[in-house]
């Protein structure tokens, strides 16, 4: 299922330059700091920029994080500096800033929260060549990139990460509270919702709403395929279910972009259902009950075409020809298409 022909329109190519919304920023510091965060995030901290997630001891999302080196490191050689940035919604879960002081024990770290300094930018538009990728599958249906190249995938430059969840995403960046980052001469400024329909877009969840605090699966929000997740790095919390998922496990959702017939947006997290056409033939008494449902996250109103795009966790036992997904609001029902991203991987 590609992306639907008249949908292609919604995909901004020109050197965009966008402001991304409702995200905060901590700074940790110190002697231990790598230690101490790789042995917290679900991707591997090696003094280096990544992308990643907090999970909890049953291996559910706490928060997705990118992890900066600080633009402004410590005068100390002896002391690393990196810059949390994530979705503070209040959800279930503990606040971030809680959650690290509960593990810091006698690690010589410091945690503050520095919101108030930075401000979050994306741009994308100006990649020079279309990115080819290398995929190790697992059995359990389970994905995870190969870098093949010298280079550090998430970029060397302090304080700006090359977003690889998903090529074409462009790159990220902490800008001092309240300044305009310096692409602002080469690209062209857009508001947040251009961000968010370009994820959209590109199948690239992100923040409260498309990985449900406490409740997601890690590799069900596409955090393997999106380079969050290391699946041999050592001790880390929720580690034993998410490597046992991988191993032995089978992935039976997957976030996938939507293409909703409703005109305006829906609430996140209503019921996707599926239904097949009916018949009156004998055949349709052996057809199996269809089990389950899908969910609803992220969603915009597309531009110039009278519906929506959004994302949802998609059931893929669902994903069959045969198989339509309706959701309904307020006694109406809409028709939602799935499709799989350009990028996406095929075993």
């Amino acid at each position: 299922m590609p992306i639907p022909p008249s949908l292609r329109t919604l995909l901004r190519t020109i050197p965009t330059l966008a402001p991304v919304s409702n995200r905060a920023v901590l700074s940790v510091s110190g002697s231990q700091a790598t230690e101490f965060l790789n042995g917290l995030l679900a991707c591997s901290v090696q003094g280096k920029q990544t992308y990643g997630a907090f999970l909890h001891a049953q291996g559910r999302v706490l928060y997705d994080a990118f992890l900066y080196n600080s633009p402004t490191p410590s005068l100390s050689s002896t002391e690393s500096t990196y810059l949390i940035e994530y979705d503070p919604t209040p959800s279930e879960a503990p606040t971030l800033m809680s959650l690290l002081k509960r593990y810091v024990l006698r690690s010589k770290v410091r945690i503050r929260d520095v919101s108030e300094e930075w401000d979050v930018w994306a741009a994308w538009g100006s990649e020079e060549a279309t990115e080819t990728r290398e995929w190790n599958w697992a059995r359990s249906g389970a994905v995870e990139p190969v870098w093949r190249t010298s280079e550090w995938p998430w970029g060397t430059e302090n304080g700006t990460i090359l977003d690889r969840r998903a090529p074409g995403m462009g790159k990220r960046m902490l800008v001092r509270k309240g300044e305009t980052p310096a692409d602002a001469s080469t690209h062209e400024l857009a508001g947040k919702d251009a961000y968010l329909l370009h994820r959209i877009m590109h199948g690239v969840p992100e923040g409260s709403v498309d990985i449900q605090p406490m409740h997601a699966f890690p590799i069900e929000s596409n955090l393997d395929a999106m380079g969050g997740l290391d699946f041999r790095k050592g001790c880390y919390v929720g580690q034993e279910l998410t490597v046992r998922t991988y191993h032995t496990g089978a992935v039976r959702k997957r976030i996938l972009p939507v293409h909703i017939s409703s005109p305006a947006s829906l609430p996140p997290y209503i019921s996707i259902k599926p239904s097949l056409p009916s018949t009156t033939d004998s055949a349709a008494v052996k057809t199996p009950r269809l089990r389950g449902s899908s969910t609803l996250l992220s969603m915009i109103t597309a531009p110039g075409i009278g519906s929506s795009v959004g994302l949802a966790l998609v059931r893929l036992e669902h994903l069959r020809p045969d198989i339509a997904l309706v959701t309904e609001e307020k006694g109406q029902s809409w028709k939602v298409e799935p499709w799989w991203a350009d990028w996406w991987p095929e075993q």
